[in-house]
């Protein structure tokens, strides 16, 4: 009798052993899906992904025969493009713009190539009515930065805005 107790014993602990190894292998299935749903979920298709482009703006000057093209894109108040100066006569120069908009205040460092020596200069603007003023002031010693406070743009050369898809041409 103590032999077959003991029988039943066991197989209520096999039993037992049984159901928890169910019960453990449900619940991990159960993780599994969720992890794989949320990760079905978490995942974006390229088709999906909108990318606005930022919009460029184009400006020109002309005096005389000297000409300035300036192209730029204005990312949340960082400005990037390029600028030209097609000058007569005299040595031109070209580069990349890079720089922050501050209210109607554009400061952008030219860095620009002329007679094959890399430069950089600073620039400012003014944006009103559309066009762009030339800031004009005092550089320091190095002739790259204005000098605090010696901007004006009262006396400032005017860039006209103009279309951006023959600018490169230009």
């Amino acid at each position: 009798m103590y032999l077959c107790l003991k029988y039943f014993e066991m197989k209520k602990y096999i039993f037992l052993a049984c159901i928890s190894w169910l019960f453990i292998a449900c619940e991990k299935k159960n993780k599994t899906d969720n992890i794989l749903a949320k990760k079905e979920a978490a995942t974006v298709n390229e088709s999906d992904i909108v990318i606005e482009e930022i919009p460029e703006e184009c400006y020109m000057r002309v005096n005389g025969k000297d000409t300035l093209f300036l192209k730029m894109s204005d990312n949340l108040g960082t400005i990037t493009g390029t600028m030209n100066y097609k000058n007569f006569q005299k040595d031109s120069s070209s580069g990349d713009i890079v720089g922050i908009a501050d209210g109607d205040t554009i400061r952008i460092d030219y860095n620009f190539v002329a007679e094959g020596t890399q430069s950089t200069r600073e620039i400012w603007f003014l944006k009103k009515d559309g066009k762009l003023i030339e800031g004009i002031g005092e550089y320091d010693e190095t002739g790259e930065r204005f000098k605090n406070n010696s901007v004006k743009f009262t006396d400032g050369q005017i860039l006209q805005p103009t279309d951006c898809k023959d600018f490169d041409k230009k």
